[in-house]
């Protein structure tokens, strides 16, 4: 990673901002926060234990204790003294395997498809999704090629699954690339409270796969929030640093002194192919349907073609209620998903036989930012 100081800025790093007020909690207030987690009745009785839990819970928090379990790099990074934390790593190994098994001109294809609602029955809203029944009608498809794996990604279990959650993105990427790991090192925080993260998983899923579509709902002119939480979090996937070491985990002076040595903004995800199915109520379809295909040619993933992008309405201004009603009888739209499914399984398998072009791919760009 490295080059010439960009921009002709003659060697000026400049330095990390600071000043907005400190999130810090007083030691009564951190526990009062750890217990609210605990009203159930059931959890009475465990008074006294749990007051020991959260004192400990104190301790990690008021010394810092992010990742409690680390080793060293090893072979391979830049320092290989440096402690990592094992989380990251086994994560890192994760992904590595799955470019491996992406990269296997042996293995079969595999597509991603994203559900990209929130709402599930097994929760408040009490009914299905419609992003859900257009996956299993592109599932279908896919399917009946026999020869092409299919993973599917439910982003409504982070609204009905226990432990499941996509932390926000915490912007590493605007102090600097460098600061912004490949896959992300800001969680789990151990001393924050901030576990269970889901996109370790997820960096594994878009890795592994040739194709990936994304069926996404418009919430209020926009992605769902699931969808918004895995986007921002892909920010490390599009020129971030894959080896922690080089910033000595989070050193933003460090980090913004390397980027301004020149930085290559590495595109882990580059070279697969897409396909967007929006749907709406009323509007907004077409411009979040364009924000979802751009951000995925700006990271460098391929159309797969005209068909396989796709904005409608579902149930135009009619009463939400009937909206499920409304998508059983629109046989178009089930149409039109099924070509779009079609469209990204013809494209993944001229990319694994080597025979989608996509023009331009190797050019090397004046500017990565």
């Amino acid at each position: 990673m490295g080059g010439t100081a960009r921009n002709g800025r003659n060697g000026h790093v400049p330095e990390p901002r600071k000043g907005t007020p400190s999130p810090r909690l007083e030691e009564a207030e951190f526990k009062r926060r750890f217990l609210s987690q605990f009203p159930d009745r059931a959890f009475d009785p465990l008074a006294a234990e749990l007051d020991k839990v959260a004192s400990a819970a104190w301790d990690a928090y008021s010394h810092h204790r992010k990742s409690p379990d680390t080793q060293k790099a090893g072979p391979g990074y830049a320092n290989p003294d440096y402690e990592l934390s094992v989380d990251w790593i086994k994560a890192r190994q994760a992904v590595e395997e799955a470019k491996r098994r992406h990269d296997d001109p042996a293995a079969p294809p595999r597509i991603l498809l994203i559900s990209g609602s929130a709402r599930s029955e097994h929760t408040c809203p009490g009914e299905m999704s419609k992003s859900y029944r257009l996956v299993q009608i592109a599932r279908q498809v896919i399917a009946g090629a026999g020869s092409v794996e299919v993973e599917v990604l439910e982003l409504d279990r982070l609204s009905s699954e226990y432990g499941r959650h996509i932390h926000p993105c915490k912007a590493c990427f605007s102090t600097s690339p460098a600061l912004c790991h490949w896959p992300c090192s800001c969680y789990p925080n151990y001393s924050l409270g901030q576990t269970q993260d889901w996109m370790n998983e997820i960096y594994r899923m878009w890795v592994a796969a040739h194709g990936v579509m994304i069926v996404s709902p418009v919430n209020w002119y926009q992605v769902s929030s699931p969808i918004k939480l895995m986007m921002d979090r892909l920010v490390c996937a599009d020129g971030g640093n894959p080896d922690p070491t080089l910033t000595r985990g989070k050193d933003a002076a460090l980090a913004k002194r390397i980027e301004m040595e020149g930085w290559d903004y590495p595109r882990h995800l580059a070279g697969r192919v897409f396909s967007v199915v929006v749907h709406g109520d009323v509007e907004g379809a077409e411009n979040v349907r364009r924000s979802l295909s751009d951000w995925m040619r700006y990271m460098q993933l391929v159309p797969a073609g005209p068909l396989a992008e796709l904005d409608r309405y579902i149930g135009y201004w009619k009463e939400y209620a009937v909206s499920h009603e409304e998508l059983d009888a629109d046989t178009d739209v089930q149409g039109e998903v099924r070509n779009a499914a079609q469209t990204l399984l013809d494209a993944v398998l001229a990319t694994k036989a080597g025979k989608m072009i996509a023009a331009g791919a190797e050019l090397e760009q004046p500017r990565q930012k």
